[in-house]
């Protein structure tokens, strides 16, 4: 009897499939978070936003220390225009985590989901703003389909949605300022963090002088979940970092979309969150504007290399 053989995966193979099973962990673990911030309800969200500041930034800079990279820390001190984008993207991470946890604690995790569906449109204004880009009609159709989807939003809670605007604004802004950064992520969250320290070590100290103790760090329980926010924070970030350079930006554009369909589903699920008619038809609205913009991405995308070999 012959025996069979099997080919072995290639390298280049095993890289893909490791990158996309790191994409989708670390989405995964974005789109679990509101959890550890639901176990944490009764801290105040600016005390949640400070130790998550702080362990983050223990944490990864042991990573960065043992892996021996503490020279690109200093690379990007000694570089000042660096050293500004780093100060603006730290100071819209720190509002936007903030607005996240406050929007969890608050029972408003569907808004805040709704926030992080807007947010890849907003970086399409962003780019048309900022970076002279332009869109074809189909990115314009999606462009116009959200800006509904936000008005009946609006109508749905009765008011502005100041948490996803928020949300998703200062999410684009961050990116954008990450992007003129010259540095790698897993440095770039330590560089923030470590800007963010004077604020979040300041802010702990004058509640531990008003209210003449440590608070919620002196419950064994409280400070395990406080300490816990610091891996909740950098291993997806890690993930992502591995994921995004062995997959293509189709794919990961793709893969955002995880985080904040799972919580949309703890917000109706777990956390009890009313879904009205109003409010699901302005979710439906997002996801069509979001599958046309990716699709015509990917379209695009996917067309680029073979008028390229038709050219050559």
């Amino acid at each position: 009897m012959a025996s069979i053989t099997t080919t072995p995966p290639n390298s280049a193979e095993k890289s893909l499939r490791g990158g996309l099973l790191a994409g989708l962990a670390a989405y995964g673990l974005w789109g679990f978070l509101p959890i550890v911030f639901k176990l944490l309800e009764g801290v105040p969200s600016a005390t949640i936003v400070a130790d998550r500041t702080i362990w983050s930034l223990v944490l990864v800079g042991a990573i960065l220390v043992v892996a021996g990279r503490a020279g690109e820390i200093r690379a990007a001190f000694r570089d000042g225009a660096t050293v500004r984008s780093m100060l603006i993207s730290s100071l819209l991470l720190a509002v936007n985590w903030l607005i996240y946890v406050w929007a969890v604690e608050t029972g408003q995790l569907l808004e805040a989901s709704f926030g992080y569906f807007v947010n890849p449109l907003v970086n399409v204004a962003i780019g048309m703003a900022f970076l002279g880009e332009r869109q074809n009609r189909w990115q314009a159709l999606s462009i116009a389909i959200a800006v509904v989807a936000i008005a009946i939003q609006a109508i749905g809670i009765g008011g502005v949605p100041y948490i996803a605007l928020g949300l998703a604004v200062t999410f684009a802004g961050y990116g954008y300022f990450r992007k003129t950064a010259k540095v790698s992520s897993t440095t770039g969250l330590f560089v923030e963090t470590l800007l963010l320290l004077p604020l979040a070590a300041g802010y702990l100290i004058f509640t531990f002088l008003r209210d003449g103790g440590i608070g919620p760090h002196a419950d064994p329980y409280f400070m395990g979940m406080l300490l816990l926010t610091g891996p909740a924070t950098a291993v997806p970030l890690l993930l992502f970092a591995f994921a995004v350079q062995r997959l293509r930006l189709t794919t990961i554009g793709m893969l955002q979309y995880i985080a904040p369909s799972i919580a949309f589903l703890l917000a109706i699920t777990l956390f009890g969150e009313h879904l009205n008619v109003t409010r699901l038809l302005s979710f439906g609205l997002i996801w069509l504007s979001l599958a046309v913009y990716t699709t015509d991405s990917y379209l695009r995308r996917r067309g680029r290399p073979a008028s390229t070999a038709g050219g050559a």
